[in-house]
């Protein structure tokens, strides 16, 4: 059997490096910008070594088997985006406070974390409640249609507005749907793969089996029109198609899930105006200036940083609408170039990597499946935000993992991480150390082979 060493020492190097890093883009900002230190980078430095700490301790102590690599991307990550939002606060007049806001929401964000693995050591509980998980997350992304807590900003209606606070309660949807996804696929993935006629070389499906997959179409149409939110619908009705072919490993579901959204797409685009523009942001920015101005002012950032960037703090990226959050990694592209951008991207494809290697070491369908569901919510995060801003795709307002400005994004992505660790924990530990009903102990005559 494979035997998975602990590397929490490794994890702890780890989370030293990334500290650095995100510590030396807060300095460097200075550095440029006022000639010296500011007077309290030493508080900055202690709370988020502090974060780091605790966060550490807990894995060490709850999941000491859980993948070395997520924690340390995950915290450097998080402190890259609070280095830009508190650059981006000191191009501002009068000078705001976002990048001291984002380190509170952060501190919280650690505090879920650490609550989600003391009180969660064993996932499966989760798979007890499928169709309660399933009304839960449709009402939460439905939950801002309502007329009297609805908030509609920037064009889309996906906010709820609570006296002074407002939340997103679809970043809390994505994990409530992805649990049920994963609860709902292991329970039905035999009917799923089952098929029917043949059609051109491929196998359909029974009609009676098309129905699960035609009610998510039906909600992701009802969120991209009633919520003007094309990133919300792509994300949830995306996450579904790709958990379905990953249960059944069979082709038809991605072929028939990309029609079905394309033919939403076709329809729904003559009639609503709010689509036509994204798409002409997308395809003609130029064809109006004011209209397309922040998708505009995004490129020539971006064009401007070159393959190097400006450096922290010498670039112009306020001149981005909205930097802090849609387009925070127009910001990394005009200060950290290209080359620091496609640093970011890679650093999310190893987060989605582990996530998907722990999905494929897990020793039982709920846990492959959710591992998998998680990683795809990053991977589909990532892919349409930057490619919204770079213009490989329509813009669709979704936010950057852990870098962009938002407390209710930053707490449901360290939820999901926390989700994602214990996930590991249980593929990685030996079968021995822990009860699982699942798993069946080696042979005295079994090789051993340590792996990190």
């Amino acid at each position: 059997m494979i035997v998975y060493r602990k590397r929490r020492g490794s994890e702890a190097v780890m989370l030293l490096f990334a500290i650095a890093l995100a510590i030396g883009g807060y300095l460097a900002t200075h550095l440029n910008i006022d000639q010296a230190l500011p007077h309290e980078w030493p508080w900055a430095l202690g709370i988020l070594f502090a974060l780091a700490g605790v966060a550490h301790l807990v894995v060490r102590i709850r999941i000491p088997y859980a993948d070395p690599m997520i924690l340390p991307i995950v915290m450097l990550l998080n402190g890259i985006g609070l280095a830009m939002i508190h650059r981006l606060d000191l191009g501002t007049n009068p000078v705001m406070h976002s990048g001291e806001l984002q380190l509170m929401w952060t501190s919280v964000a650690v505090f879920v974390f650490c609550v989600v693995l003391i009180i969660l050591p064993d996932y499966t509980i989760l798979n007890r409640y499928t169709y309660l998980f399933f009304l839960a997350g449709i009402g939460l992304l439905l939950l801002p249609l309502l007329p009297v807590i609805g908030s509609e900003k920037h064009g889309s209606r996906i906010w709820i507005q609570l006296g002074n606070y407002s939340f997103q309660p679809a970043e809390i949807a994505k994990i409530v749907l992805a649990i049920a996804f994963a609860s709902y696929l292991v329970e039905k993935r035999e009917v799923l793969a089952k098929a029917g006629s043949r059609v051109l070389g491929i196998e359909l499906p029974r009609p009676r089996d098309l129905g699960p997959i035609l009610i998510m179409w039906l909600a992701s149409l009802a969120v991209l029109v009633l919520q003007k939110d094309l990133g919300t619908s792509l994300l949830f009705f995306g996450l579904f198609v790709v958990m379905l072919y990953v249960a059944t490993e069979r082709g038809f579901w991605p072929i028939f899930g990309g029609l079905l959204f394309g033919l939403g797409a076709v329809v729904s685009y003559p009639l609503f105006s709010h689509l036509q523009t994204r798409v002409s942001a997308w395809l003609d920015p130029f064809s109006n200036y004011d209209q397309n101005y922040q998708v505009i002012q995004a490129q020539f950032g971006i064009a401007w940083g070159g393959l190097f960037g400006t450096g922290w703090g010498l670039g112009r990226p306020n001149l981005i609408p909205i930097a802090k959050s849609d387009f925070i990694a127009a910001a990394i592209g005009e200060e950290l170039g290209v080359t620091g951008l496609i640093a970011i991207i890679l650093l999310y494809g190893i987060l989605v990597a582990r996530g998907l290697r722990a999905a494929l070491g897990s020793n039982e369908p709920f846990g492959k499946l959710l591992a998998a569901g998680l990683s795809l919510i990053f991977a589909l995060q990532v892919f349409t935000i930057v490619g919204g801003v770079t213009r490989l795709l329509p813009l669709t307002g979704l936010t950057t993992p852990f870098m962009s400005q938002g407390g209710s994004s930053l707490v449901a992505n360290w939820a999901m991480t926390a989700l994602l660790l214990v996930i590991t924990h249980h593929s990685r530990r030996p079968s021995g150390k822990a009860s699982d009903p699942q798993a069946s102990l080696a042979s005295d005559t079994t090789q051993v082979i340590t792996v990190s």
